[in-house]
């Protein structure tokens, strides 16, 4: 897999630990991100793994640096993508040539965007969480794999609700990661089942 990520890395860092478990049935063959000078790319580059950077602000507009972003990754032959802390939309050319995943702290179709957290505590819910699914090109809109609820505790802002979910998320990107890599899984219309079959889009 190659994974993407804005900053430092915490989910990258756990997706290194558990694939240093020879049967969790997937590697990092590199680290991506969108800007220079991240913490991630420290911790991938001091592990052994290959980092690269796109920066956004090189590109004249978000097309060209969305073609850059897919043949980068595509330098290295990646099964699957993770976006996993990862704040830039991919389009087209990532997601019409890799099949890739993203974490998001909410129940989706919930609360989809940048601001998660945030909206669903103005919103006054008492059950947040966070959602796997397969990326589209949509924003938060592909099909979900798993969800896990948090419940929103009284007195919680959205430092103290974020900290609670990331919790869970590194947690259940982890499992799912792990699940995909071993099973297999299939896709049928917005429902992901694990285990291969034989439709043209399971993996």
């Amino acid at each position: 897999m190659v994974v993407l990520i804005s900053g430092t890395g915490s989910n990258m860092a756990a997706l290194m630990e558990a694939a240093k478990d020879p049967e969790y049935g997937a590697e990092i063959v590199a680290v991506g991100t969108d800007r220079e000078g991240t913490r991630g790319v420290e911790v991938a580059e001091a592990a052994g793994i290959p980092a690269f950077v796109v920066p956004f602000r090189s590109f004249s507009d978000r097309s060209a640096w969305d073609a850059a972003m897919s043949d980068r990754i595509a330098e290295h032959e990646p099964d699957l993508v993770v976006s996993a802390g990862f704040m830039r939309i991919l389009g087209p050319a990532v997601i019409g040539r890799h099949q890739a995943v993203n974490i998001h702290p909410a129940l989706l179709p919930s609360f989809p965007g940048a601001h998660a957290v945030r909206d669903a505590l103005a919103h006054g819910v008492r059950v947040t969480g966070t959602t796997i699914h397969f990326l589209d090109e949509g924003v938060d809109s592909g099909p979900i794999i798993d969800q896990v609820a948090v419940p929103v505790e009284d007195g919680d802002d959205e430092s103290s609700l974020h900290e609670r979910i990331k919790v869970v998320e590194r947690r259940m990107l982890v499992d799912t990661v792990g699940r995909l890599a071993r099973e297999g899984w299939s896709i049928d219309g917005r429902h992901v089942r694990f285990g291969r079959t034989d439709t043209k889009e399971s993996r």
